[in-house]
């Protein structure tokens, strides 16, 4: 039985328990690095790359919330505590998240980080702008790994990968230097990642990272830990996690804790958990967070599902996955171009 066949035949919490033990062998198979800030480091798919288990979420630093100088000082105490991966994306806050970030990086903390950045463009024109823009803000000349934003859509294949398609400028701008590696993202539903994934098979293209979320909910409604992750980890795609907290929904349910939501994802073979990092007590919690992780046994998060199992159905805590509220190009369809 492959990984894919077994997370399918997983159900329950017990179920879903003994599938990500079984995923999780082939991490500690790899092995994992750390540095003296106890930060570990994960290999990032076939790509030859290590980063951080941990990465620096980039919508939160562009926050009005927080000042351009704090942000900045954010994420500069982020990399001078080991976290590697940088996460952005070109429309975070109408861009402020990307030239925060730029010029946090500036001044030799750019070389000491892996940078990935995303985009909303559909069509080569817009994608090709957006990635141009998006170096600018960045003050690069290349990111690591640039992605195809908010794949949430049955269409968004087939319009990436068209004639005349986002994925033509992707390419091109690789070719050119100003990316290194492709992945997507998306938030919505595991059968559309399935969808991208099938589509890009059957071009011959290999996706270097595909980003969704990860987290105790996911794990009992429409699961993309049950449904992607076996399939990337088979395939040797750098699965990156996100919304560990679902925003702050998750911890609303009141049934876990912020530092055994993190320790669940951590579990997981994930190259890293991207979070959000918004002040120097959130970081701390993320450090912790990495330097009290163990291994967790198939018991163990079998106990911390059954927590979550209720609350989780019908996805309530899981608004991205249920509603439009984190659609940003929903929002603003015209980002599709």
């Amino acid at each position: 039985m492959d990984r894919r066949d077994f997370l399918k035949s997983a159900t329950g919490a017990v179920g879903a328990a003994a599938a990500a033990q079984f995923l999780t062998e082939s991490v500690q198979a790899e092995g994992e690095g750390t540095d003296k800030s106890g930060m570990m480091y994960r290999a990032l798919g076939r790509t030859g790359e290590r980063v951080s288990a941990i990465g620096l979420g980039g919508y939160h630093i562009g926050k009005p919330s927080l000042s351009e100088q704090e942000a900045i000082q954010l994420i500069r105490q982020a990399v001078d505590r080991g976290i590697t991966f940088m996460d952005n994306c070109w429309d975070y806050n109408d861009g402020v998240s990307e030239i925060r970030m730029g010029k946090a990086l500036a001044g030799g903390y750019r070389n000491k980080v892996f940078l990935m950045t995303k985009i909303d463009g559909r069509t080569k024109t817009a994608a090709a702008q957006q990635i141009n823009e998006s170096l600018q803000r960045l003050q690069t000349d290349h990111v690591d790994l640039m992605q195809f934003h908010e794949v949430i859509r049955l269409e968004d294949p087939d319009r990436i990968f068209a004639e005349g398609g986002a994925m033509e400028a992707m390419l091109e701008a690789q070719k050119a230097g100003k990316v290194r590696f492709i992945g997507f993202t998306g938030h919505k539903d595991p059968y559309v990642h399935l969808r991208m994934l099938d589509e890009a098979r059957q071009r011959n293209f290999h996706f270097d990272a595909v980003q969704m979320p990860l987290n105790v909910m996911d794990a009992h409604f429409r699961s993309f830990g049950k449904d992607v992750l076996p399939v990337l980890v088979r395939e040797g795609i750098a699965p990156l996690g996100m919304k560990a907290f679902g925003d702050h929904y998750i911890l609303d349910s009141k049934t876990v804790k912020p530092i055994e939501c993190l320790h669940y994802c951590l579990n997981l073979p994930v190259a890293t958990q991207i979070t959000g990092i918004d002040s120097p007590a959130i970081l701390d919690q993320a450090m912790e967070a990495v330097r009290s992780f163990r291994p967790m046994d198939a018991k163990q998060v079998a106990d911390l599902l059954a927590r979550t199992e209720a609350s989780a159905q019908q996805g309530k805590f899981e608004l991205y996955k249920t509603t439009p509220h984190f659609d940003g190009t929903a929002h603003r369809p015209q980002m599709l171009g």
